[in-house]
């Protein structure tokens, strides 16, 4: 399916604009080689508003831009034109990183620090007072279910483990927006779903969220708004679920349906001449079945419950 290019969002009234949390405009991002001349346009002409209390979702294949737009958001790299504004400011602006947090899509933590530690030390950098830490430290350990593992050594971890530590890294500042670069990547299907559910609940916490992933069925899971970026450029912007319908296909689910109310319904369709595409029962989701039989035998007598939070399954993944 063909997409024009979404038009630039229209600027919104001025009583909004404190809803707008990230807002680039034009932003464009040329790579250049040793002697200046141009090896990669890695974005064009970007425009996009990420409002306050939203999950949004950055989508495109390698090379589309979306880890070029979440370093400029950063700060880390400049933009070759345009400019991105983060909380009203300009991404340079080195203050806005006290109410941000991020998760890269590798963690880069230090491999001889235990998890208490480590949060303890990006804590320090934060300059949070000992007694919070101490506080935000096990309350992020537990969030992530990583309180069996607390005292490991993070050179012991499994990736998924990995993973799930930096996030409660990304949060210790009790950041207001998240930008998470590939959540999910290391994660089994049971930690896939926890990290979605987490992301829900902050969220639900009043959070303004960017996630960029390859699974596009997290992606849809969890967003409200998603951004579609091919060679650097917008192709698609909106709403989930609006994206997502199919127009002119009408869907009618019944419960029970009798056989005599079947073939009613068979004959009107056919009186009216509808075309019937289908008639079948639906399905549910893979990751649903998974779970759903990974649950049905931890309910089983003697069988450890508990599941992810034991640590039982990124022990038997650790490589």
């Amino acid at each position: 399916m063909t997409h024009a290019v979404a038009a630039a969002p229209a600027l919104l009234p001025a009583d909004a604009q404190s809803d707008v949390i990230i807002e680039t405009r034009n932003l464009s991002k040329v790579y250049r080689d040793f002697w200046g001349r141009q090896k990669v346009r890695a974005l064009k002409s970007l425009d996009l508003e990420v409002r306050r209390g939203e999950i949004f979702g950055l989508l495109g294949p390698n090379g589309s831009g979306k880890t070029t737009t979440l370093k400029i958001i950063l700060g880390l790299l400049f933009p070759t034109s345009g400019e991105a504004l983060v909380f009203g400011k300009s991404a340079t602006e080195v203050t806005k990183n006290e109410r941000l947090g991020y998760l890269p899509e590798e963690s880069y933590l230090y491999r001889f620090l235990n998890a208490v530690e480590t949060l303890d030390f990006y804590g320090r950098l934060f300059n949070i007072s000992a007694a919070e830490r101490r506080r935000r430290t096990m309350e992020l350990i537990d969030m992530v279910g990583l309180r069996w593992a607390a005292r490991r050594p993070l050179k012991e971890y499994s990736k998924g483990m990995t993973r799930r530590i930096g996030l409660a890294q990304a949060l210790i500042n009790d950041p207001e927006l998240l930008l998470l670069d590939e959540p999910t990547s290391g994660l089994d299907p049971i930690g896939t779903r926890e990290m979605k559910d987490l992301i829900l609940k902050l969220k639900a916490q009043g959070k303004t969220i960017v996630l960029c992933s390859h699974l596009l069925a997290d992606v849809q899971d969890v967003c409200d708004r998603i951004a579609i970026l091919y060679q650097g450029e917008l192709k698609e912007l909106g709403r989930v679920d609006s994206l997502l319908k199919v127009r002119d296909v009408t869907q009618i689910q019944l419960r029970q349906l009798a056989p005599a109310a079947e073939a009613d319904i068979r004959a009107t369709l056919e009186r009216h001449k509808v075309d019937l595409m289908a008639w079948d029962n639906p399905t549910t989701t893979l990751e649903e079945l998974f779970l759903s039989i990974v649950r049905e035998s931890q309910a089983r007598p003697g069988m450890r419950a508990g599941g992810h939070g034991s640590g039982v399954s990124d022990q038997k993944t650790k490589n």
